[in-house]
């Protein structure tokens, strides 16, 4: 029998990494650290220090993790290989500010393939995977982003991100709209040189439309969150795999027989209320739509108002985009142990600012899940205060990841090489054609075989052999 000291001794071992290098304990270990990595200077192996992350000692870790997600990407890859030659994107400077993880380490690394400079920030204090940030970090990419960052440290990655000696950025890539803010904000003179904005959720293009109605929208931007390849595929199997695997991850739960409440019933809801009916959950949705509203009954959920089901709702999931969708009033009334969690891109469907107040009581139960706590004991649990539960606490499928990513990757190709005139300061849509041919690079992995169009079929049809097949118009 070994003794204490012996055990003691292997703990330490083990949750210093030191037997077998690199491994989850470090991430966890590194979340716990009080010490803002703004407060140490670092530098990778090759002398290069214009980056902050966590740990950059865990780059190898971080490495294999974007190797296994290359695996999975095969569409990115496939276009990353077909267009390398080429460098459509040489002299691009993209700031970035999306979700810095596996995934999108794939995509900025394709960009860089493609002949870009990138700076990166994330655009989600929780989202970040460090190992990863420090993998990119040791790659030699300008990277300002760990798990856990504080609201100052958010927009200091962000200026850290846009603002560099000798660096002007040339593009936009946007997830939330968090750097057009900044930019527009703090450094409006940089329009004169940005070519355009690419941004992929619903809350930065809603933000966008502001802008372009306001007239102060001030280069063109493409809207890929309603891009066919972004809201069919991302948003809809996306959210339909990763739902049930952050809500396991973070509490546990048994789904069979939950009551579980959905609100909104877009594409994320759509995937939402498919992956927990599926698991034997009982599925409310709350819709504002008559259209959507009458999808879900046609899909077999009930259609309520948040009052009607808030008492009795076992589990709560915003996916509306929009602010305030469940209020200090709502958070009162539910139940001993509800689960409360956000799977829109913003942390404003849950007002969790109402929650932070002398009578309640907020007990940390594990990373990103807190008990609050009632004056007369109740007790619900919000899931990563309210910001987007998936990117924060699970995994995401890399293979859909990949189909959004080569969406953003073609519209930051087009913007850059556009000819002064195309697009005014205004939103747009990617082309269909783009659309497809996003499509068609995932198709391989199925071995699927597309028919084609004889010339009668064509004619008949009147469109071309090669596409695109549908008009903007069309609704799939």
């Amino acid at each position: 029998m070994r003794s204490t000291s012996s055990i003691d001794k292997l703990t330490e071992l083990y949750l210093s990494g030191s037997e077998a290098g690199a491994s989850y304990t470090d991430e966890s270990s590194d979340e716990d650290d009080n010490h803002s990595p703004r407060d140490h200077h670092q530098i990778n192996s090759s002398g290069f220090n214009d980056f902050c992350v966590r740990n950059i000692k865990q780059a190898a870790f971080g490495r294999r993790e974007i190797e296994i997600a290359e695996q999975e990407m095969s569409g990115l890859m496939t276009l990353r290989q077909r267009a390398e030659d080429d460098k459509p994107l040489k002299g691009a400077k993209i700031v970035a500010c999306t979700h810095v993880t596996a995934q999108t380490a794939v995509l900025m690394e394709t960009l860089i393939s493609l002949g870009a400079s990138v700076r990166w920030a994330a655009c989600n204090i929780y989202s970040t995977q460090n190992e990863v940030a420090s993998a990119v970090a040791e790659a030699g990419t300008p990277v300002f982003a760990w798990k856990g960052e504080t609201e100052d440290e958010f927009w200091w990655c962000i200026e850290k991100a846009v603002c560099a000696e000798g660096w002007v950025p040339t593009l936009i890539l946007d997830d939330g709209g968090d750097a057009t803010h900044h930019v527009l904000k703090k450094h409006p003179t940089l329009f004169s040189v940005i070519r355009g904005i690419v941004e992929e959720s619903v809350t930065g293009v809603h933000r966008l439309y502001q802008l372009s109605k306001m007239g102060k929208l001030l280069v063109p931007a493409m809207n890929i969150n309603d891009s066919v390849t972004k809201t069919k595929f991302d948003n809809l199997y996306l959210c339909k795999e990763s739902i049930v695997d952050a809500l396991k991850r973070t509490t546990d739960v048994m789904f069979g027989g939950k009551l579980v409440l959905v609100c909104g019933y877009g594409e994320v809801g759509k995937g939402c209320c498919s992956a927990l009916k599926g698991l034997g959950c009982i599925v409310n949705v709350t819709e504002i739509d008559p259209i959507c509203a009458l999808q879900a009954c046609m899909d077999g959920f009930k259609v309520v108002r948040m009052s009607e089901t808030v008492r009795s709702a076992d589990i709560i999931v915003t996916c509306t985009g929009n602010k305030n969708v469940v209020t200090r009033e709502h958070l009162d009334k539910l139940k001993n142990g509800c689960i409360v969690c956000n799977m829109g891109h913003s942390n404003t469907e849950i007002d969790v600012g109402s929650l932070r107040t002398p009578e309640l009581t907020w007990e940390k139960v594990r990373s990103q899940v807190d008990h609050i706590i009632w004056p007369d004991g109740k007790r619900i649990i919000l899931i990563a205060e309210g910001r987007l539960i998936n990117l924060s606490c699970s995994s995401v499928p890399s293979f859909v990841v990949s189909i959004t990513a080569a969406t953003q990757a073609l519209a930051l190709i087009e913007l850059f090489n556009a000819p002064q005139g195309r697009y005014k300061q205004d939103v747009y849509l990617l082309p269909k054609k783009m659309d497809e041919y996003v499509a068609s690079l995932h198709l391989p992995v199925f071995d699927a075989h597309l028919t084609e169009l004889t010339d009668e079929q064509a004619k008949y049809l009147g469109l071309s052999k090669i596409g695109p097949f549908k008009p903007n118009y069309y609704r799939y």
